[in-house]
């Protein structure tokens, strides 16, 4: 058994790579969490669990292995982030909009997908997605569930018109010039305080989030 190597470490807790039974797996522990963040950290484990829980069976999302008061444990998916590996083939596209779909289709929302790091090209070329802190259940599938679906297939189309715009389709420029009115609302007034949280206080980048290391997770 290797030694577990820490991939992330900030107020919010660790982020660790740990063997158990010969098998890779990412633990999430935030009891060490500051005082001052410990209620959002346990609120944003809280939503990848049920969130793992409910995507379980999906293939190329990480499954869900172990849960404990503040701490969660969840598959390694062997990959490298989108902005490492810069993916132009048309088959990642086509296979990581259908995995945003089947996603969907379990009543859940991602809510994260701008951020490059929460999605792996894995060793086969195909996609994943990690990093559900944010994700959304909505069985009842209102009007709030479809604006979210709205801008992860927005956030998806972003991503591939930086690394692909050729393949842009008329109908996906249709999506990337339609935002949905949560995410105006967001942009104007959640997403500057956002920024200067992460950026200023926490020292996040775009890229970076809050997301794992490079190399899988």
């Amino acid at each position: 058994m290797s030694a577990p190597v820490i991939l992330k470490q900030d107020l919010f807790g660790t982020v660790t790579r740990i063997d158990a039974e010969g098998l890779p797996r990412v633990r999430r522990d935030c009891r060490a969490a500051r005082w001052w963040l410990a209620w959002l950290a346990r609120h944003l484990l809280g939503r990848e669990r049920r969130a793992l829980r409910h995507l379980e069976g999906l293939d190329r999302v990480p499954r869900l292995l172990a849960s404990a008061p503040g701490v969660l444990e969840r598959g390694w998916i062997e990959g490298r982030p989108m902005q490492l590996a810069q993916p132009r083939d048309p088959r990642y596209f086509r296979e990581a909009l259908r995995l945003v779909r089947r996603m969907h289709a379990h009543d859940l929302t991602h809510d994260d997908l701008a951020k490059e790091p929460n999605w792996l090209v894995t060793p086969d070329g195909l996609p994943a997605i990690v990093d559900f802190q944010l994700a959304r259940h909505a069985p009842r599938r209102g009007a709030l569930f479809r604006m979210l679906a709205h801008d992860d297939l927005r956030h998806w189309a972003k991503h591939k018109r930086q690394y692909l715009p050729e393949r842009l389709t008329a109908r996906q420029r249709a999506l990337l010039a339609r935002r949905s009115p949560l995410s105006r609302a967001w942009r104007v007034t959640v997403k500057p305080v956002y920024r200067f949280i992460t950026r200023r206080l926490l020292g996040w980048r775009d890229r970076e989030g809050a997301g794992d290391r490079p190399l899988g997770s």
